[in-house]
């Protein structure tokens, strides 16, 4: 399946300690302009990146990371983890669809859309 997701940032500094702390996770490559966050490199990991173009990152309408929380609780505690590390909210956790899904909304410091989920 998915090996990583890579999304652009301004401060690849910044990036990688906000992805680190939220994921409990650590930079497992790192080759200046790009890291790659996870926990090992046989499981899905996080890459975040300074455009190769050199130009400003621009977050895609109607594109989005998703992390699995494990639970409802553990979806909502990444949820309030990811605000106190500066992302904004962008849909409080809760039920939805039917009550099938439960997931939580953030945009990171970037402005790149994040979802905390756990199918019920």
């Amino acid at each position: 399946m998915l090996g990583y997701t890579t999304i652009g940032v301004k401060d690849i500094d910044a990036a990688k300690k906000f992805y680190a702390e939220l994921l409990g996770a650590k930079v497992l490559v790192d080759v200046g302009r790009l890291a790659m966050i996870g926990k090992s490199t046989d499981e899905p990991m996080i890459a975040v990146c300074k455009p190769y173009n050199g130009q400003d990152p621009h977050p895609g309408n109607g594109v989005m990371v998703a992390f699995r929380g494990g639970s409802q609780e553990g979806a909502a505690a990444l949820y309030h983890k990811a605000l106190s590390l500066g992302a904004t909210c962008e849909g409080e956790p809760g039920s939805r669809f039917k009550d099938v899904f439960y997931a939580g909304y953030v945009k990171d410091p970037d402005g790149n859309k994040l979802c905390f989920f756990d199918f019920s």
